[in-house]
């Protein structure tokens, strides 16, 4: 690591970045987990959009590809409307 304090503080920001595109999509894909396992179409509608949201946060951040995002979300939409009651 060089001794500049410009990349001193380059790292530091870096590692705080890191850290919170770590916990934004672990908390992400926690939410998409929990949306997936739901068996009522009542629950899953209302938590949809929350989900989609912070799909599109992380997008938004860089954090996941925006393709990736849609594709995400395309497959939750269809999930929760194929759901029965």
């Amino acid at each position: 690591m060089a001794n500049h304090s410009a990349t001193k503080k380059d790292v530091r920001q870096s590692r705080k970045r890191n850290e919170r595109n770590r916990y934004y999509g672990k908390t992400t894909r926690n939410a998409i987990r929990d949306l997936r396992a739901m068996d009522e179409k009542k629950q899953a509608t209302d938590k949809l959009p929350m989900v989609a949201s912070m799909i599109d946060k992380l997008a938004k951040r860089g954090t996941i590809h925006k393709n990736k995002a849609a594709n995400l979300k395309r497959k939750l939409a269809l999930k929760v409307n194929g759901l029965s009651k």
